[in-house]
């Protein structure tokens, strides 16, 4: 007997479906994950504990919990705070009614600070805004400043009130803990993480730059020199890319020991999205280096990690599809540690996307193409030269980013998306409607367009 009809088995024509056209239903495929007053999640680790049901503003990572579909026993009902952030973040761009969702997110956010039993920087939280047994990261409280700072405007005072609490207590947290160690992006390995580094910059520069008369604590400059020190420190020059993790790092795994990361956690997706989320300035050769190595792994065949789907996709004028690192294991099915090469993600090729659209409004701002010898490999994967105009240079960029863009929508199941797709066929694996996938688009869509949405 054969399965019945899926929309994950379906695809869409290829260019018929431009981003900017579906970013407002992909906002409220978002939505579906914010708990509210009158939207509540059932906590399914224990659903006959009355106070395990959702509070407003959690932000649940994905609806997928153990073994809920066929393929997947993955549980991805929780609030993480690095999620959370991304995605209140993209509330803030958006154009809401009113400030109830910022509300919320806020004081859930409090909730989560000053739940007892974690550190601050606890990576992951129950619905109910318990603190989870689960590793402990510094990247979450500066991006939850960040979303908190955009946040604030459309906040009524007693939000506002609370927003400063939020903002106070991680800054006084981060003022202590950025020179440490920290578990990565990925959750993987305990050391100076690149990513973490990255959104602490770019927190204490957003705070310092603050016109909402939010304290600015003394030494904060120094935090800020300190950070671009260390960021700098990450460069191979040897291997001409960014290194995950700075020197002197213990690589210390979420079950204790000590242990290198795997030959291929370089080239690593996280730098880019440093770049999107961080203090790394967009235009930073040595961060489009590493971009190019990133590209390069997934799509060149003789690489040996580039991902058929590329292949295919670029005959039909697509992509490509984008992953974590080259030693990746992870396939988020119920296969842990046993798929070579890892498959695409959806916020992972979003993020590139919006890098190549930031990039085109940065060089057409400035007037010039920064082709260089450390550039030079990035640019030539879309076609760009020294001899390149502006103009079509960034069109050039645009147009690689719409080709990314578009390879998302085509493998979408009916506009949903998944943390990833399969490398050899592209259909979408692992938890179904990530948060942060969403997120990701809309980011894009807003580098590329300025497209707004609404509520």
């Amino acid at each position: 007997m054969t399965d019945p009809v899926q929309y994950r088995q379906v695809s869409l024509a290829p260019g018929v479906v431009q981003a900017a056209d579906v970013a407002q239903y992909m906002f409220s495929l978002m939505l579906r994950n914010i708990a509210t007053d009158g939207y509540v999640f059932t906590d399914p680790n224990d659903p006959t504990n009355p106070d395990d049901f959702s509070r407003p503003g959690a932000i649940i990572a994905s609806p997928s919990f153990d073994n809920r579909f066929f393929n997947v026993d993955q549980d991805y009902v929780y609030n993480w705070t690095r999620d959370a952030a991304v995605v209140a973040m993209e509330l803030a761009a958006a154009d809401l009614s009113n400030g109830q969702l910022l509300r919320n997110y806020v004081d859930f956010a409090r909730i989560c600070q000053t739940a007892p039993g974690a550190p601050i920087d606890r990576a992951s939280y129950t619905i109910a805004g318990r603190p989870r047994a689960w590793t402990d990261q510094t990247d979450g409280p500066a991006l939850r400043t960040m979303a908190t700072l955009r946040a604030y405007p459309h906040l009524d005072a007693d939000g506002q009130a609370v927003a400063r609490k939020v903002i106070a207590d991680d800054v006084a947290f981060l003022l202590g803990a950025y020179q440490d160690e920290t578990f990565n992006l990925w959750e993987e390995f305990y050391g100076f993480s690149f990513f973490a580094r990255a959104v602490q910059l770019r927190c204490f520069r957003e705070l310092a730059a603050n016109v909402y008369g939010i304290p600015v604590p003394a030494g904060t400059a120094k935090v800020i020199t300190d950070l671009e020190q260390a960021l700098a420190g990450h460069w191979d020059d040897a291997a001409g890319l960014y290194r995950t993790f700075g020197p002197g790092s213990s690589y210390t795994p979420p079950g204790g020991g000590r242990n290198q990361p795997p030959p291929g956690y370089d080239a690593n997706i996280d730098i880019v999205l440093a770049a999107i989320y961080g203090g790394i300035g967009i235009t930073d050769p040595k961060m489009l280096a590493t971009a190019a190595k990133i590209r390069q792994q997934w799509t060149d065949p003789t690489q040996g990690t580039a991902y058929p789907i590329n292949k295919a996709d670029a005959a039909r004028g697509l992509g490509p599809l984008l992953g974590r690192y080259p030693a990746d294991t992870y396939d988020g099915d119920i296969s842990d540690g046993d798929n070579p090469i890892g498959h695409p993600w959806a916020l992972c090729t979003a993020n590139f996307a919006e890098l190549y659209y930031r990039l085109a409004k940065e060089i057409t701002a400035a007037g010039v193409v920064p082709v260089d010898a450390l550039t030079q490999d990035f640019f030539a994967q879309v076609g760009i030269s020294a001899a390149t105009s502006v103009p079509d240079a960034a069109a050039a960029l645009r147009a690689a980013g719409d080709r990314m863009m578009s390879a998302l929508i085509f493998h979408s199941d009916h506009l949903e998306l998944s943390e990833q797709f399969d490398k050899d066929t592209g259909f979408e694996k692992s938890v179904r409607n990530l948060t942060w996938s969403y997120a990701a688009f809309l980011s894009a869509v807003r580098a590329a367009t300025g497209t707004v949405v609404h509520d």
